[in-house]
């Protein structure tokens, strides 16, 4: 006789069956996010989850597109640019460097946070630590870098998925956890779907970081090259159809939990966000040091899940590029993610404020999105590719409306920055 599977053994075959959609939570929920989430819930209450809604959603159509051209044509990406769009050797390169630049930028901050965050922790724990805080995060970031690049060097696809399974359930179980422990009010959550900007500066600026952490343009570039990762082919469609839907539904609930505690901490109490610490102390007086604990986990889980990715994402692009394959074993990865590795370490050598660093960082990850939403939407319609598996009227029209959303956002952000 057949045991019944628990609870808790359903719970990981959901997490498990998710797949490629696992590295679209890493690279969309990281410490930027919840920068981004927290910042906003503390400053705004719930009035910008619309654009979370509104991001989440179109993130499911772009990653449902490029996995089914995936599945039909057994193309990558940037290979397929390159094969079948006229300059596609430069839209390619473009969006290559384009990804390279935000992601890379979004690395810096990361760090900064987490190795910052993990400082603030230890030094409950060990006062002593408060007088030397530069060297201490510099140590602690270079740790953290090292132990993320030792287990990309060794590593390989599965190991990936299975360390980002890890961190993601971390990561939801914490901000879920942290969300019941502060629930706004049901009334603020309804008003977050009334679309509205607030109008102060800075305002647009933090739509834009919102839509560049949460449509983040390597997720859907990265898409093809996951699903051939992990094994999939056409008959894997369905598989692929429920894996992006969870996928996004997962990164709205995760971050939305976040911005409402936040709005249920920080919001009605007039407090601001200028330090790492200062994201999770507000939780002490209505839970205690638990509550700091839980966030505490959650927040670093949610760097770590994006480390991993980050540093990945250009050579796996540049191999993409040369040849249309996953290549996570060879030289040229190991060098490219090693040189990222260095990169990410700018905010802890010179000290600067991670915190207005992500922010800053996400914004730029809007602009090369437009680009990968038209590529994809030239190639998802020719029927000499998809066959009868070519896009129908609900996903050009979702994709439509993506563009149109990311065009706006990119004008809004360039204008935010530049004036």
């Amino acid at each position: 006789m057949n045991e019944q599977p628990t609870f808790l053994k359903k719970i990981l075959q959901f997490l498990l069956g998710i797949g490629p959609g696992i590295f679209a939570i890493g690279y969309t929920i990281g410490t930027g996010s919840v920068t981004s989430m927290i910042v906003a819930g503390s400053q705004f209450g719930m009035q910008l989850l619309w654009v979370l809604a509104l991001s989440c959603l179109f993130s499911w159509v772009l990653m449902e597109a490029y996995g089914r051209y995936a599945l039909v044509t057994g193309e990558t990406a940037l290979h397929a640019f390159r094969k079948h769009i006229t300059g596609g050797n430069i839209i390619a390169l473009m969006i290559i460097i384009g990804i390279s630049f935000g992601q890379w930028n979004s690395l810096i901050g990361i760090l900064g946070i987490s190795a910052n965050a993990i400082f603030e922790a230890l030094s409950l724990f060990i006062p002593a630590m408060k007088g030397n805080e530069y060297l201490s995060v510099l140590t602690i970031a270079v740790i953290v870098i090292s132990t993320m690049y030792y287990i990309l060097w060794r590593g390989s696809y599965s190991l990936f998925e299975k360390m980002l399974l890890l961190f993601v359930s971390l990561m939801g179980l914490s901000f879920v956890l942290s969300l019941f422990i502060v629930i706004p009010e049901p009334s603020e959550i309804i008003n977050g779907f009334i679309p509205s900007v607030p109008q102060v500066e800075g305002g647009t600026m933090l739509v834009a970081a919102f839509v560049g952490t949460t449509m983040a343009a390597a997720t859907f570039i990265s898409r093809p090259l996951f699903i051939k990762g992990k094994g999939w082919t056409i008959d894997n469609l369905k598989n692929q159809q429920r894996d992006a839907m969870w996928a996004a539904l997962l990164i709205f609930f995760i971050s939305g939990s976040i911005m409402a505690v936040a709005t249920g901490v920080l919001y009605q109490s007039g407090n601001t966000i200028t330090r790492v610490l200062d994201m999770v102390t507000a939780l002490e007086p209505v839970a205690g040091k638990f509550a700091i604990a839980i966030f505490f986990l959650g927040t670093m889980a949610a760097g770590l899940s994006s480390v991993f990715p980050i540093l990945m994402i250009t050579p796996i692009m540049i191999a993409d590029y040369q040849n249309g394959e996953l290549d996570i074993e060879s030289k040229q990865f190991k060098i490219i993610a090693g040189l990222a590795c260095l990169v990410g370490l700018t905010v802890p050598i010179f000290g600067a404020n991670p915190i207005n660093a992500q922010i800053m960082t996400q914004v730029f990850n809007v602009f090369v999105l437009p680009l990968v939403i038209i590529a994809m939407l030239i190639l998802i319609n020719r029927k000499s590719l998809m066959g009868e598996h070519k896009a129908g009227w609900l996903l050009n029209t979702g994709m439509v409306l993506a563009l149109v959303f990311a065009c706006i956002i990119s004008y809004n952000g360039a204008v935010a920055i530049f004036t």
